[in-house]
């Protein structure tokens, strides 16, 4: 059996930090990477209120990093106070947008079909979608995690999906904040089964 060789992502979600105040130390880090060849994919998902300021910053210095929105509405424009449409994120210069992550879920009662519909959304505008799912420690101690994340998985993956439009990035809810760390043979078994769905 021919196993595909997967270039590592990593990227780093802001969530609600961040201001103007931050773009010098953005600066800085994008020139220290000018002319490097990093090892794997890099992404950056900063406030929507920086996006555009810190797209410049990657450009001007030639930096292979992808910046991301944290959160996308599934309409492309309407009365949706405090929303951003994927299309503005677009516009704003990202080129991805994390969709579901647990905190969206949990916070703002997110349903794999708002997450589904999010993703359906990105992928309007040209956005590639970094779909998160993962169960909670309950969950897990319950014995559920696979049934879960296959629920996540197929009820958040729109149709239209593929490697070239979606990342799925396995969060383990149960893991953050807790100092509770999964082994590399957890994530693996996870990857696993997410791969076989």
């Amino acid at each position: 059996m021919v196993s595909e060789v997967r270039r590592p992502l990593v990227a780093g979600n802001w969530k609600m930090n961040g201001t103007t105040a931050s773009l010098g130390e953005v600066d800085a880090l994008a020139a220290s990477l000018a002319g490097v060849t990093p090892a794997c994919d890099i992404m950056l998902c900063p406030p929507a209120t920086l996006i555009a300021p810190i797209k410049a910053a990657v450009e001007r210095h030639g930096v292979p990093i992808v910046i991301a929105g944290q959160d996308c509405h599934a309409d492309p424009g309407g009365a949706h106070t405090g929303d951003v449409a994927a299309e503005q994120l677009a516009d704003a210069g990202a080129g991805a947008v994390i969709i579901g992550h647990s905190e969206r879920r949990h916070d703002h009662g997110e349903s794999d079909e708002m997450v589904r519909a999010k993703a359906v959304a990105a992928q309007r505008a040209g956005l590639i979608s970094i779909i998160c799912v993962g169960e909670t420690l309950e969950e897990r101690e319950a014995g559920q995690a696979g049934d879960v994340v296959s629920r996540q998985l197929i009820g958040s993956l729109p149709d239209t999906c593929d490697g070239a439009n979606t990342v799925v990035a396995y969060e383990p809810v149960w893991a953050i904040g807790t100092g509770l760390t999964p082994s590399p043979q957890d994530v693996g078994e996870m990857h696993d089964l997410m791969r076989r769905r």
